[in-house]
């Protein structure tokens, strides 16, 4: 049995979103998530995901938060009028690299790790980031570098498949994230910092309902140690008010607390425990 990891990413986005993740930790549904700190309420979310009981190996990471509509801890990549994070749409542009502010990435993401250490009392198992913002060309190495700096034993996100020739039936985002990783990973290398062997999970949340046969291809062919993202929720309005994912996110939470997560796992040869 491959052992991999199906990660619920944004903790303490919203409480309904923790509440899910909490849930799916205590059963053993999930082995990992990755939190977000810049957000309020974390700290009164972080003791409640440390006092929960998960039955298997549980990992507990930073998701880094470099975009809107959240406001930075200490500093933002790009200025912005309302003191916020700049948008994804600005982060994106092909001139951003040019005009990312790198040792702002840097203090912010330094910031963060230190949120989360000073909230769980130890560093986080890994790194990643919301919105994929770790793989941009002009964020990468600020954000190695905090990393490394903070948290050298932590392993960091990379979205790249084990087998290139899945792209071929893949969607855009998918190609896009895997074509970003190449870079992040050699940047990951030289940073000294371990990453996973692959990933899945990207999909189109606006057209794609049917998340068990999705989360069926994501893990038939996920290698040991490889990453499957997933965004478990229930949706309330501190959610509403912060994301426009909702729906999506109960959709797969009912999916990952019932029986079509184990019968996909045990199908593929994988386990999570």
């Amino acid at each position: 049995m491959r052992r991999i990891v199906v990660c619920a990413d944004d903790y303490a986005l919203a409480p309904g979103v923790s509440k899910a993740i909490r849930a799916l930790a205590g059963r053993g549904r999930i082995n990992a998530t990755s939190v977000m700190t810049v957000l309020p309420g974390f700290a009164t979310e972080a003791v409640a995901l440390a006092m929960t009981a998960a039955p298997i190996r549980f990992e507990t990471g930073l998701h880094v938060t470099l975009t809107a509509p959240f406001k930075p801890l200490v500093a933002a990549p790009l200025p912005t009028a309302d003191g916020n994070f700049p948008s994804l749409v600005r982060l994106l542009e092909p001139t951003a690299r040019f005009r990312v502010d790198r040792a702002a990435i840097e203090a912010e993401v330094g910031a963060q790790l230190k949120a989360f250490a000073d909230a769980f009392g130890r560093p986080p198992d890994f790194v990643d980031g919301h919105q994929h913002v770790q793989l941009f060309s002009g964020v990468r190495e600020s954000f190695l570098a905090a990393v490394a700096r903070a948290a050298p034993k932590a392993w960091v996100r990379q979205c790249g498949p084990a087998d290139w020739r899945t792209l071929l039936a893949a969607d855009n985002k998918s190609r896009v994230l895997a074509f970003l990783s190449r870079g992040f990973r050699r940047a990951a290398r030289r940073a000294g910092l371990a990453f996973n062997p692959a990933f899945a999970g990207a999909y189109d949340f606006g057209t794609d309902r049917d998340f068990g046969a999705r989360f069926a291809r994501f893990v038939e062919r996920m290698p040991e140690g490889g990453v499957v993202m997933c965004h478990p929720g229930l949706v309330d309005d501190a959610l509403r008010a912060r994301d426009w994912l909702t729906d999506p996110r109960e959709i797969e939470y009912a999916f990952l607390a019932g029986d079509g997560l184990l019968q996909a796992l045990a199908r593929a040869g994988a386990t999570i425990a």
